[in-house]
C-alpha cells in the first residue's frame, strides 16, 4: 500500500518562503515519479512541478519558474518543494502525487497530468497574505 503525506505548509507573508515535503511509504520510492499540484478556492487543480525517479524535473506553471524548486532525497523517501518569493496568488491547497515507472523510459520523465498519478496525499494548505 503506497501512501504519500504532505507537510510544511502554513501561512507566510508575501516574499516569504516555505518548504513542502512529500513523504512516501510503501513501494520502492526510487521507481516513483512525484508531482506537486495545487488547487485554489474556486479554481481548477493545476500542476506545479514534477520529478522523475531519475530526477528529471519539469515546471508546469510559468508563474513559479525561478521561485519554486523540486528535489528528492531517495534515502528519506521524500520529495521537497522549495517555494521562495511567495505571492498571494500562490495561496492554495498543495497536493503531492506518486506514480510508479512502468517502463525504462518512464524512469526519466514525469507528468503534469493528474490522471497519470495513482496515489495522492490529503493536501496541505499554503496561505500567502500580509
Amino acid at each position: 500500500q503506497v501512501e504519500v503525506v504532505e507537510s510544511g505548509g502554513g501561512w507566510v507573508q508575501p516574499g516569504g518562503s516555505l518548504k513542502l515535503s512529500c513523504v512516501q511509504s510503501g513501494g520502492t520510492f526510487n521507481y516513483y515519479s512525484i508531482g506537486w499540484f495545487r488547487q485554489a478556492t474556486g479554481k481548477a487543480r493545476e500542476a506545479v512541478q514534477c520529478i522523475s525517479s531519475h530526477e528529471t524535473t519539469r515546471t508546469h506553471l510559468n508563474s513559479v519558474k525561478g521561485r519554486f524548486t523540486i528535489s528528492r532525497d531517495n534515502a528519506k523517501n521524500t520529495v521537497f518543494l522549495q517555494m521562495n518569493d511567495l505571492k498571494p496568488e500562490d495561496t492554495a491547497i498543495y497536493y503531492c502525487a506518486a506514480v510508479v515507472a512502468k517502463t525504462i523510459d518512464a524512469l526519466y520523465v514525469c507528468s503534469g497530468d493528474a490522471s497519470d498519478y495513482d496515489h495522492w496525499g490529503q493536501g496541505i494548505e499554503v496561505a500567502v497574505s500580509s
